[in-house]
């Protein structure tokens, strides 16, 4: 997989600064993935993003992308506007949908993802041996799929 060009992931309230690559672990079944970090209007960090390239079934459970946005930034859908930046990255990688997941108490992040027009395919309880299960306690995750 060759990484694209991230320069152009802004808007004029947020822009995605690529923090670093990760070219993937084929032994560990882990796909390539950009990671960011999220600015507000003026270049202050709110928050970070990252972006997997692929689908397999760990993914599936753990999602094609991840965001946090630091407690202070919260309310300003800063995840939200992370997450359609990354769409179009994801569309230049012809990935054809993304997963995204979050537990089942997370209303916030369950609210991002219908802002964005997410389809709810099911909460799913996490597979014995799903890293998210071992290595955090986490027993179940709201799937959502996107449509590119």
């Amino acid at each position: 997989m060759t990484f694209l060009d991230t320069s152009g992931l802004k808007t004029e309230e947020i822009t995605l600064r690529l923090d670093h690559t990760f070219p993937g672990d084929p032994v560990r079944n882990w796909v390539p993935a950009y990671y960011f970090d999220i600015l507000d209007h003026i270049g202050k960090k709110v928050g970070i993003c990252d972006l997997r390239i692929g689908h397999n079934e760990g993914l599936y459970y753990g999602g094609n992308i991840g965001y946090a946005v630091d407690e202070p930034y919260r309310g300003h859908h800063y995840a939200a506007k992370a997450c359609k930046l990354l769409f179009g990255l994801a569309r230049r990688h012809e990935l054809g949908y993304l997963i995204i997941t979050t537990q089942p108490t997370n209303l916030p992040s369950r609210r991002t993802c219908e802002l964005l027009g997410g389809k709810l395919l099911e909460i799913a309880e996490l597979p014995a041996d799903n890293d998210m299960r071992m290595n955090d306690g986490h027993t179940h995750e709201c799937i959502y799929r996107f449509e590119l």
